[in-house]
């Protein structure tokens, strides 16, 4: 017999796939479902086979181990990475038939050899950067770049991606962005169209429109996070973290909570020890935040620092709280933007950095 976990993440595949009809509607193109980070820590495989199931045109990961995982298991959508390749990544990358994008001709020309050795021709994304500053050709070289590509004979052009910086941010930039970007694409694209044109993020499908793009990437907004407030309701939560009051006691005024003793009691408190901490990826920085966790549906203040294991919260409120109740510590009920905003950090992270310690249960 199993003991059940202490902290677990309850996956919502019904809420994932609802998520990428959103995408799918607001983009009105087809989407490359963006899973890098093990699906934003939602779990790559299962996240994966239920987006493939949906028709997505390509899986995104950030490097060729992430790919592996997917082949390994069965993946027939094209796995595209997202950013540039390690030489030590190229030759599986070639001989697997993944989908790199170019940011460079000697990145190109290695792929070409590669490709030349496996007698294939592997088809790839010309990079250009409109802005992030991160990889891609710049603007002005791209032209003459993409005809040195397009002399490589086993290396076939099929698509042209760019990246956001700031979309959720700045929307004078990222309109100038736009613009630039669909420029480059009319004019790349006039003499040999390009089957994939991409731009869109979630903010920027979300937010923003491209004459030439016929391909979004959503990630962020699949998982039921916008990265625009103004159409969070529109999205559906993916994960809903929880844990389990393990330990409830009645400690006196003047007594110290957790390490460092940064709470100290003012009346007769109701105390209950949960079974989470920074060791299962809840935020340390929560420490102090004023954040609160949801126990029988009732919201209940953090007390003192996040342990690595173990959590304190203030029950005195709540009578009827016992040992092995449930609690949610973000998800339908206390939005992950709201314990993002309280930690200094981005939804972003707090989904990745939920850790193997944490079972997933999907649904």
């Amino acid at each position: 017999m199993e003991s059940p976990p202490r902290a677990w993440a309850e996956i919502d595949l019904g809420a994932l796939r609802h998520n990428l009809r959103v995408a799918r509607e607001a983009s009105g193109t087809p989407c490359m479902a963006v899973v890098k980070a093990n699906a934003y820590g939602h779990g790559l495989v299962e996240v994966a086979r239920t987006l493939e199931a949906e028709g997505v045109a390509f899986l995104g990961v950030a490097n060729a181990g992430e790919a592996r995982v997917l082949a390994q298991a069965g993946a027939k959508t094209p796995i595209y990475l997202l950013g540039p390749s390690l030489p030590e990544e190229q030759e599986e990358i070639v001989a697997r038939g993944w989908v790199p994008c170019l940011s460079s001709l000697e990145e190109a020309r290695r792929f070409d050899d590669l490709a030349r050795a496996e007698r294939t021709t592997l088809r790839v994304h010309l990079s250009v950067d409109t802005g992030m500053g991160r990889g891609g050709f710049l603007p002005n070289d791209a032209p003459t770049a993409l005809d040195a590509i397009r002399t490589l004979p086993n290396l076939d052009v099929t698509g042209l991606g760019s990246h956001l910086p700031s979309a959720d941010e700045d929307a004078d930039f990222t309109r100038r962005q736009f613009e630039l970007f669909d420029d480059l694409a009319g004019m790349l694209g006039a003499s040999r169209p390009f089957q994939h044109i991409h731009l869109a993020n979630s903010a920027g499908l979300l937010g923003f429109r491209s004459r030439t793009a016929n391909l979004a990437r959503p990630g962020l907004m699949l998982y039921g996070s916008s990265p625009l407030p103004a159409h969070q309701d529109r999205l559906q939560a993916v994960m809903t973290l929880k844990s389990r009051v393990s330990l409830i006691r009645e400690l006196p005024p003047g007594h110290g909570v957790s390490y460092g003793r940064t709470f100290i009691t003012e009346r007769p408190t109701r105390v209950a020890t949960i079974g989470i901490g920074y060791g299962d990826g809840y935020p340390r920085h929560l420490s102090g935040s004023g954040v609160e966790v949801l126990i029988r549906g009732a919201r209940c203040p953090l007390l003192g620092r996040v342990t690595m294991d173990q959590i304190m919260a203030d029950v005195t409120d709540l009578p009827d709280c016992k040992v092995d109740d449930e609690v949610e510590l973000f998800g339908a009920r206390i939005p992950v933007a709201e314990i993002a905003g309280k930690a200094g950090t981005i939804p972003w992270e707090i989904f990745t950095r939920v850790t193997e310690r944490v079972a997933r249960v999907y649904s």
